[in-house]
């Protein structure tokens, strides 16, 4: 096998010195990459049958690099000759449609179709011989590199669409100069370029790029990546260094137009880089093959807004300005104070189980989020989609929340939330925040988010790129829902304050007792707010509030009664029998059994109600068990044995 290898060198060798320049020029080529492919499978075969021998290897992959060295420049002169004679690049002036009246867009000739005879088998043999040269050292890279961590490899452009692309974009560089005011027309003539061009890539090239086994390879994919590489080096070197000249200039006047004018020239380049990506995407989906290019580093081949992964900085001045032009119409919106009155009408939550009364103002910031989020799609990388949804989008969550906060602050501040209006005014914005949040909590569960999960822009809290946002936004409703709850909280025992005091009351005998006053204008106080509440507030945070009274009214009046220990007579009983039967019939509108939502006093009149003959022994009152057949589960067995102790029995 040594031999074998040290013989095809030296022929190599030979044919590398005789390199002719005559028509054999490309058979020799052919020989020379023959006696090249064969040592390689030698190579192969060595590596895997004796890796020991790693110094033979390095020695003979030494000698066929430099033969490399010496032919792959000699073929591509030859190659880039053979294209000069197709007369290639074409003049990009040149149409095929010869009649100045033809509806038809006009194309540009394409030598590829138009060669014959001859000079069609001569290029076929010189595209073979650079795919084929091409094709060998993939082979060789892969086994050089074949058990060592080397990562992500870039991918290789195919040599022989880039000394198609290099020649004809430097034609086109010469127009493009004529235009760096006019960028509308560099991507007319650049999208131009690739239409007419990329079906010769299918029906002439591929077949030869597929006989020399260069798998992955699609000519139509790299013949539009190479033209969309090209136009994004000249984007960055010659466009956007003037857009940012601009800006520049606008942020020194004092002139206010002139800013608008260089932040709307800037979303404009931007507004022509996304559709010129989109129409040369359809060029490779239209097809109707399946697109090779998944990950962002292929992707961002086709893209030219590739532009802004390699200068992140203006990617920040992209979502800048479009966070400024966004919130820009949502500040007049925010300040309407009709937006707050009129509600989305139909407008769901939690995937449309109930209503949420939103103020019409949401549907401006959802919107206007789409709108950015929409703008994110077309980025050819997920951490500065991201990126870019955290610098744009989030300000403008921010700033609702901000402005939510300021509402509901003026309200509390003019009537401490004792009026109605006021009322109105913080559920409308406690209404707003479970929309966003609702929205965002849903929209974070399409894959376009899911894939930004766990990247370092996201930030600690991990989760959604919106998770900081929607805990913010929790966090506001849980503050206003638990203010409301307190508010009512306060009122109700500011007018049960003397009912509490009166201890006497239940101590009292008789037979039909009359229901406190007191009871009867706090209950009902209750009802009025919770009323309000019911058709101002979502019904989810509805919920919360009145099961927030219901619980703090339990603890009240728990509280309250049983403060130095009165004494309760069965007259007593009954009296506290029918006011709490007056509370919990406000609370029926709003569930089945309102007692259980009040489980200390339910629990109270149970043992209250016990009859005096079940009580064999005071003792048995502290027993756990004994309670739990009793259902008294939230009264603690001191608690239990203190009010049966003060339990009065008739005689």
């Amino acid at each position: 096998m040594i031999h074998a290898i040290l013989w095809l060198r030296g022929q190599l060798t030979c044919q590398l010195l005789i390199l002719p320049s005559s028509s054999l020029l490309q058979k020799t080529h052919h020989v020379a990459i023959g006696y090249l492919k064969k040592i390689e499978d030698l190579l192969a075969s060595v590596t895997r049958t004796r890796p020991q021998w790693t110094r033979l290897i390095s020695a003979v992959d030494h000698r066929v690099d430099r033969s490399l060295a010496l032919l792959r420049p000699q073929a591509i002169v030859d190659h880039r000759a053979l294209l000069s004679s197709l007369g290639w690049p074409p003049s990009l002036a040149g149409t095929k449609n010869s009649d100045s009246n033809s509806e038809k867009p006009a194309e540009t000739v394409n030598p590829l179709f138009s060669m014959k005879g001859d000079l069609t088998r001569k290029y076929s043999e010189s595209f073979l011989s650079l795919c084929n040269l091409q094709e060998l050292q993939k082979r060789r890279k892969a086994r050089q590199l074949h058990g060592h961590d080397v990562g992500n490899q870039p991918r290789q452009p195919l040599w022989v669409i880039e000394e198609l692309v290099n020649p004809l974009s430097a034609a086109a560089q010469h127009h493009f100069s004529k235009w760096v005011e006019n960028p509308e027309f560099v991507f007319a003539l650049a999208y131009k370029i690739t239409r007419d061009f990329v079906d010769s890539m299918d029906e002439i090239l591929q077949p030869l790029v597929d006989k020399a086994n260069l798998v992955g390879y699609s000519c139509r994919e790299e013949w539009i990546s190479g033209i969309v590489i090209a136009l994004s080096t000249y984007l960055a070197k010659e466009i956007f260094p003037k857009q940012i000249e601009l800006l520049q200039e606008s942020s020194s006047s004092d002139a206010s137009s002139t800013a608008v004018q260089a932040r709307v020239s800037w979303l404009n380049l931007v507004d022509l880089m996304i559709s010129f990506d989109k129409r040369t995407q359809d060029l490779i989906s239209g097809t109707g093959l399946l697109l090779s290019v998944k990950d962002d580093e292929n992707w961002q081949r086709i893209s030219v807004l590739s532009v802004f992964c390699d200068r992140p900085d203006w990617l920040e001045i992209w979502a800048e300005i479009e966070r400024r032009e966004v919130f820009a119409s949502l500040k007049s919106a925010m300040e309407n104070e009709n937006n707050w009155s009129k509600r989305i009408e139909g407008a769901m939550l939690e995937y449309g189980s109930d209503d949420c009364k939103s103020p019409a103002i949401t549907g401006a910031v959802k919107h206007g989020l789409s709108l950015i989020i929409d703008r994110a799609r077309p980025i050819p990388s997920i951490a500065l989609r991201a990126e870019f949804i955290r610098i744009s989008a989030s300000p403008i969550i921010s700033e609702f929340l901000g402005c939510m906060f300021r509402r509901c602050q003026e309200a509390e501040g003019l009537t401490a939330l004792a009026d109605d209006n006021a009322l109105i005014k913080v559920s409308q914005s406690i209404n707003a925040a479970r929309y966003v949040e609702s929205t965002l909590a849903q929209w974070c569960e399409d894959v376009f988010f899911l894939e930004m999960e766990n990247l370092p822009v996201v930030g600690e809290e991990g989760g959604s790129v919106f998770q900081q946002e929607i805990n913010q936004l929790k966090e506001f409703r849980s503050e206003w829902v638990d203010k409301i709850s307190t508010v009512i909280l306060r009122a109700f025992d500011a007018r049960s304050r003397d009912y509490l005091k009166n201890k006497r009351q239940w101590q009292e005998h008789s037979e039909e007792p009359a229901i406190s006053r007191a009871i009867i204008e706090s209950s009902g106080y209750i009802q009025g707010r919770l009323s309000k509440l019911e058709d101002g507030l979502n019904v989810l945070d509805f919920v919360t509030v009145w099961r927030a009274v219901a619980t703090g009214v339990d603890q009240l009046l728990f509280t309250g009664i049983f403060a130095g220990s009165p004494k309760f007579s069965n007259g007593g009983v009954e009296r506290l029998h029918a006011d709490l039967s007056v509370l919990f019939a406000v609370f029926q509108a709003w569930c089945l059994r309102p007692e259980g939502f009040f489980p200390r006093l339910s629990e109270i009149l149970k043992l209250l109600k016990i009859d005096e003959r079940q009580l064999r022994d005071s003792r048995m009152v502290t027993d756990k068990n004994w309670l739990r057949e009793h259902g008294v589960r939230h009264l603690t067995a001191g608690e239990a044995e203190k009010i049966i102790k003060n339990r009065v029995y008739d005689a």
